[in-house]
């Protein structure tokens, strides 16, 4: 596949990163020589001095013959500009990033009329990402949702945790935890475990549960105590505003601290029930004017990464149950990741995941039952996905417990979406046309549709 990428900023470089690899032939376009020397000096890519919006520059670069463009400029307009010119000359698919809300809340027209494939929005991302986060301890790490029925979370197995030493059919009927344990880390080797495996301290377990039992089953298996309801944001930028709006419908508690008098007045015009206050001097002694000792979450959004990091180590230092962190230095986030403080929000780390996703679906567009959901897991050795069971499912209405239902090694059913209800699975489960099917598997396997789960 020739893949281009126009812009070499931390995403566009981590991207490469991410796909450097792979088999791809893959070619940077950046307007500053001296990057694109660095960057196809460190990898194995080729590199083309020139702006992005360019005809010119975009067919000099093979934009004519290529298969993907993402265009991963700080700058919308030559993004999305990009992307036209690249469609006009004989790019198969592009995908821009947009930031300005002007232009996000126009993807859909834009995507219709202009021909991008896909338009996508970090600072809304990364909200998201933090929504799904509220109330989650750093052992827990959410890795995406299905269709909005199925949450799917990363849990670190602790010392004092009531699942170790437990057989996977224990902690179904000892816990009571409507659950499934798809992927197992262990000294960096995955397992995609059956009932009998037994859970260990330190094992990283990937779950799949209903999103609406969520914390439920959290509580049960001793990862939470009570539901996130008191909410503290440090910033209050175009992040913070998306992240309100999806807590509001969630009837959380919000406050916010921010240090511009003018966006404070903006945020308390557009939210009159969230506490907005005026944060200037020191951010300890601000956090406890506002209140940090009652916060369920502390979730700080600002712009600064130095910030970020002394409110969340403040707030840990005041035993906050949930701390958020954004950052955007790779070298901060192995920082936090070392000392273990909770969850980090990386707008660049959450932007090349969706962009492998798009990768990912798109190659698999030719199957008889394409991928329709994509999510790599257990740190990239394992993935979820999701098909649809179409006409040429070779084994609809067999039931798992069958000896002829036989999956491939280190693959399983996470779950089937029927009628748009979720059915968690048992040895009595059956697929049949039209069902939405998730399944766990190891990368080795290659699964690119339904009926190659079968071994």
């Amino acid at each position: 596949m020739k893949i281009l990428i126009v812009g070499a900023g931390r995403t566009g470089c981590s991207l490469i990163e991410a796909l450097a690899r792979k088999n791809y032939d893959i070619t940077i376009i950046e307007k500053d020589k001296k990057t694109v020397e660095a960057i196809t000096d460190k990898y194995n890519v080729s590199g083309f001095t020139g702006s992005g919006a360019s005809k010119e520059s975009l067919l000099a670069a093979g934009a004519d013959t290529a298969d993907m463009l993402f265009a991963l400029t700080p700058i919308d307009e030559i993004n999305l500009l990009s992307c036209m010119q690249a469609k006009r000359v004989g790019t198969l698919r592009c995908v821009a990033r947009v930031s300005q809300p002007d232009f996000a809340a126009e993807r859909k027209t834009l995507e219709a009329e202009e021909g991008i494939d896909y338009i996508f929005n970090p600072k809304y991302d990364m909200a998201e990402e933090a929504a799904l986060s509220i109330g989650l301890p750093g052992v827990v790490k959410p890795n995406g949702l299905f269709g909005g029925y199925l949450q799917m979370i990363t849990i670190t197995v602790l010392p004092e945790s009531p699942l170790k030493g437990k057989t996977l059919i224990e902690v179904r009927r000892e816990l009571d935890a409507d659950i499934l344990i798809g992927t197992v880390l262990r000294n960096g080797k995955l397992f995609v475990p059956d009932g009998s495996f037994r859970i260990e301290e330190s094992d990283r377990i990937g779950i799949a549960t209903r999103t609406e039992d969520l914390f439920k089953n959290l509580k049960k298996i001793g990862i939470v105590k009570t539901p996130a309801k008191n909410i503290m944001i440090v910033g209050g930028g175009k992040t913070a505003e998306y992240l309100i709006q999806m807590l509001l419908k969630r009837r959380k508690n919000i406050s916010v601290i921010e240090p511009d008098f003018e966006r404070c007045r903006e945020l308390m015009e557009k939210f009159p029930s969230v506490n907005v206050s005026l944060g200037e001097g020191e951010i300890a002694e601000i956090l406890e004017e506002e209140g940090i000792a009652s916060a369920d979450v502390v979730v700080s959004l600002t712009n600064s990464d130095e910030t970020n990091m002394v409110t969340s180590m403040y707030a840990w230092a005041r035993n906050v149950p949930s701390i958020l962190t954004r950052v955007d230095a790779p070298g901060h986030l192995n920082l936090l990741h070392k000392v273990n403080l909770d969850i980090t929000l990386s707008s660049s780390e959450i932007s090349v995941n969706k962009l492998v996703r798009f990768i990912h679906n798109w190659e698999a567009g030719d199957a008889p039952n394409q991928i329709e959901k994509y999510c790599s897991v257990a740190e990239n050795k394992a993935e979820i996905i999701q098909f649809t069971a179409g006409d040429d499912f070779i084994k609809p209405g067999v039931c798992f417990k069958e000896t002829s239902f036989k999956l491939k090694k280190n693959t399983l059913i996470a779950s089937i979406v029927r009628d748009g209800e979720l059915v968690m699975p048992s040895g009595f489960t059956y697929i049949q046309k039209g069902d939405k099917v998730i399944v766990v598997s190891d990368k080795k396997n290659h699964i690119e549709n339904l009926n190659e789960i079968f071994a």
